[in-house]
């Protein structure tokens, strides 16, 4: 069994605005998630795939690998929530079984759960998202992502995951209080490997900086309770609290 931290969270909502993902803070403000702030980060290599598979064989790709990773995901989250029903999941042969090695190489290194697909936003950075997991893993506190993939990850195809999680870390400090340095993404793939791979957020920080400021310049980002359209990145931020 799990232990649960009680944490308090403010809800949000989202948003479609220009077919990009916006968060709704409580205060009425609209965040983009920040998924959608990196979705621009070196798409070189996907656009050579794509060109090279053909538009058909990629579409099919991407949509089987989001629904066998959304399936293990939520496998994970009822584990997680000691709520797992083995007879409702087995039914997803290759997800479940996925998720049986994460569970025995992985899920064994958490406990102290404090959220799970939880909302969260920054004013700070004016950005917003759902973390997959924030919990201890190996006694750290640590922004966790569950990722599955048809092959190993080398290390450098995370680096938008990284920047993510400690995207995570600095919302979640600011909406509780409590401090997160490390992030850590765990990747499973279909021949049973289970990667690993534990980051510093202050390594990622720089970089999650670099590109808001850069999809702030070239995008009309809705910030404020009032419905009015704003660029301001995250270098007005400065200016204006300086």
């Amino acid at each position: 069994m799990f232990n649960h931290v009680q944490t308090s969270l403010p809800e949000v909502t989202t948003e479609t605005i220009n077919r990009k993902r916006f968060y709704v803070t409580p205060e009425g403000n609209k965040y983009p998630s920040i998924t959608t702030v990196l979705s621009t980060r070196k798409k070189e290599g996907l656009f050579e795939w794509r060109k090279r598979v053909g538009n058909d064989v990629a579409n099919y790709v991407a949509r089987t690998s989001a629904s066998r990773g959304t399936k293990v995901h939520h496998m994970c989250e009822d584990y997680l929530n000691n709520e797992f029903d083995e007879e409702k999941h087995k039914k997803d042969f290759l997800p479940f079984c996925l998720f049986n090695q994460l569970k025995d190489q992985a899920l064994c290194n958490l406990d102290n759960i404090y959220a799970q697909e939880a909302g969260l936003y920054s004013d700070k950075y004016k950005v917003a998202g759902r973390v997959d997991c924030v919990a201890e893993y190996k006694d750290t506190l640590s922004i966790i992502d569950f990722k599955t993939s048809t092959r190993e990850r080398s290390d450098d195809w995370n680096e938008n995951y990284y920047i993510q999680g400690s995207a995570y870390a600095e919302m979640f400090e600011e909406r509780t209080k409590i401090k997160i340095d490390q992030v850590v993404i765990l990747v499973v793939t279909e021949d049973g490997t289970v990667q690993e791979f534990v980051k510093s957020k202050q390594d990622y920080l720089p970089m999650l900086e670099e590109s808001i400021n850069a999809w702030s310049k070239s995008n009309e980002t809705p910030i404020n309770n009032d419905g009015d359209v704003s660029n301001r990145g995250l270098s007005n931020y400065r200016s204006a609290t300086a």
